[in-house]
């Protein structure tokens, strides 16, 4: 039986430390590697952070877009990606954000989280805002694949606030609805549950939300952003320690040079490492 991804995360991340650096291949970013906005391109910028970092991060996190823009060749370098990623020892949460009702979300559960699929990952960002109940395809495949999902709760970007604290009828915000809900979910999990909210790293005194979900806290934010590791504990509060901070263009633009890379995730790392309570 596959071990849960919550088990397998708090291993990667009390061994490598908490760092999840995001595969975003952004135009201007192949652009700054000197490379052309293209296949070519984007498989070469993507092995090569693969090869790069694989052996020291947490998590991979490949934002599916930019792979998608190039159609079925792009998909092709992500399954690849992904594959290679894994095989190296990283885990990798794919960065899709999917969300739909009935069929149409098992589907894309199927698509990632379905162990014999060729873009199978250990992890996938969900999106909630058709309800939590229409994400009951990937919960249940999730269970199954040992894989975890990690849901949209309280984003870094500042459109995000009009629905997620909007206030229901029970007085309840939306968003602390989503905690409440993958709360649930982790109950009774060890040594860390499989499902995750995305809480953005960027947004100050979060004290009057209850984040202590029994799982872990993916953190964007950090670096490009603004955000930096001192600012995780004043944020997460004591769910510090589930705190997955995400970089992306902070590390990816230090590329291509292997050594830059890797120094550049190496100094993030230490910072978060310092910035973590210690015992």
């Amino acid at each position: 039986m596959t071990e849960p991804f919550g088990a397998r995360l708090r291993r990667a991340m009390d061994e490598r430390g908490p760092l999840c650096v995001g595969i975003d291949p952004h135009a201007s970013l192949l652009t700054e590697w000197g490379l052309n906005d293209d296949v070519a391109g984007l498989e070469r910028f993507s092995r090569t952070v693969v090869e790069a970092l694989s052996d020291r991060v947490a998590v991979f996190k490949p934002q599916s877009a930019f792979f998608e823009r190039f159609g079925s060749r792009g998909v092709a370098v992500l399954e690849t990606t992904v594959q290679e990623a894994r095989a190296a020892g990283a885990l990798v949460l794919m960065d899709a954000k999917r969300g739909d009702i009935g069929s149409t979300m098992a589907a894309y559960a199927e698509a990632f989280l379905r162990k014999d699929s060729p873009l199978f990952s250990d992890a996938l960002t969900v999106s909630p805002y058709l309800g939590y109940g229409s994400l009951s395809p990937a919960v249940v495949l999730a269970r199954e694949s040992g894989a975890g999902l990690f849901v949209l709760a309280l984003t870094s970007n500042p459109e995000g606030g009009e629905v997620q604290h909007a206030v229901r009828a029970d007085g309840r915000t939306v968003g602390a609805t989503m905690l409440a809900h993958l709360a649930a979910e982790n109950t009774g999990e060890e040594p860390l549950g499989s499902f995750g909210a995305v809480v953005g790293a960027t947004l100050g005194d979060l004290s009057s939300y209850d984040l202590d979900i029994n799982g872990p806290l993916l953190a964007p934010g950090v670096g490009a952003q603004g955000a930096t590791p001192a600012d995780l504990p004043g944020v997460f509060g004591a769910a510090i320690r589930n705190v997955v901070p995400n970089v992306s263009r902070g590390v990816l633009r230090h590329g291509p040079d292997v050594s830059a890379l890797r120094a550049s995730a190496e100094r993030f790392a230490d910072e978060i490492r310092s910035a973590l309570p210690t015992g």
